[in-house]
């Protein structure tokens, strides 16, 4: 179909997408899942266009995707998946979708095949694993999409996934940090550009052990992300603090106010399916989320998970906020 950002398409109905799905409740390896099947008959928006996507379970870099799209307020709910808490961005093939025009009439509901038991079958592994469509990408995805792959960014630009000047700026950081990449194993240390570091300069200064903090946190608070320099102080070498990950992504929004959405509890391992409970929740701000600035425009999205001493509470109606 050659979708775009900003088209407007109608989830297909039951009967027509379970048509396209293989008894493991799949479409080219990648699953369609039951927190999906609400969207099913309703009209929405592309939000992106997700002809590739980054591997965050191998780290293998960009992975090209075929013939998908992200959905504008389509999230993964985790109802079908133990309560997971990540809140993915879900991925629409193309052929669960149909084109329509704003003025087109829509065709009235009608009863339908049951979908959800085959989709509900094939979402567990086993007692203490589950199948989604983030644990399925390397093989709903499987070919890499090397750097230099060229058509990439034109793909950005003409389906509206970004524009000329992003896409442009998006290049140049990744030609830097593979110069940095490059530097570390060629030149002496004393000719390293900021000790190698990728573009965004992060880098753990807190050792070993990494310093915890709790503010209790609730739904609905404000709250102000602190500055670079106080996050580095929390981090390891690994850029972890007590296990979670702070990205060179995460620290555009140093300074930023936002509304905290959630306390994250639950998250699924994308690499095993294991349900993981935290020993200490983290949080999700409202309208934040990995834009891939400095990851060749990724259209994923991922909501990034924040650690209670990465933030500091603000007064209601704080004259600075949002």
């Amino acid at each position: 179909m050659n979708l775009r950002v900003g088209d407007l398409v109608e989830v297909r109905s039951e009967a027509e997408i379970l048509a396209t799905l293989d008894e493991r409740g799949e479409l080219e390896s990648l699953p369609f899942m039951p927190e999906m099947a609400r969207f099913c008959g309703r009209r929405m928006t592309v939000h992106k266009v997700a002809h590739k996507l980054c591997d965050t379970i191998s780290r293998s870099g960009m992975r090209r995707m075929e013939r998908a799209v992200h959905l504008t307020g389509a999230r993964c709910d985790g109802g079908a998946h133990g309560g997971c808490q990540t809140a993915c961005s879900l991925y629409w093939k193309e052929a669960w979708l149909k084109r329509v025009e704003p003025d087109e009439p829509q065709a009235p509901p009608r009863p339908e095949p049951e979908l959800l038991p085959l989709l509900r079958i094939n979402t567990r592994k086993d007692a203490d694993h589950y199948s989604c469509q983030a644990t399925e990408l390397l093989r709903a995805a499987p070919s890499c999409l090397p750097f230099r792959d060229l058509g990439q960014y034109v793909t950005d630009v003409r389906s509206g996934n970004a524009r000329v000047a992003a896409v442009a700026r998006a290049f140049l950081v990744g030609l830097f940090n593979r110069f940095q990449e490059l530097s570390k194993k060629v030149l002496p240390r004393r000719l390293w550009i900021r000790r190698g570091l990728r573009w965004g300069f992060v880098e753990g200064r807190a050792g070993r052990v990494t310093p915890t903090e709790e503010l209790g946190l609730k739904p609905g608070e404000l709250v102000r992300i602190r500055s670079k320099k106080e996050i580095l102080d929390t981090l390891n070498a690994d850029l972890l603090n007590r296990g979670l990950g702070f990205e060179e992504e995460m620290a555009r929004y140093c300074g930023r106010t936002a509304l905290v959405r959630a306390r994250v509890e639950r998250c699924l391992d994308e690499r095993t399916g294991r349900m993981l409970s935290m020993k200490s929740p983290c949080i999700v701000l409202d309208d934040l989320v990995c834009e891939g600035v400095y990851n060749a425009n990724c259209p994923r999205e991922f909501v990034p998970f924040w650690r209670e001493i990465w933030l500091e509470r603000l007064p209601p109606g704080d004259g600075d906020a949002l």
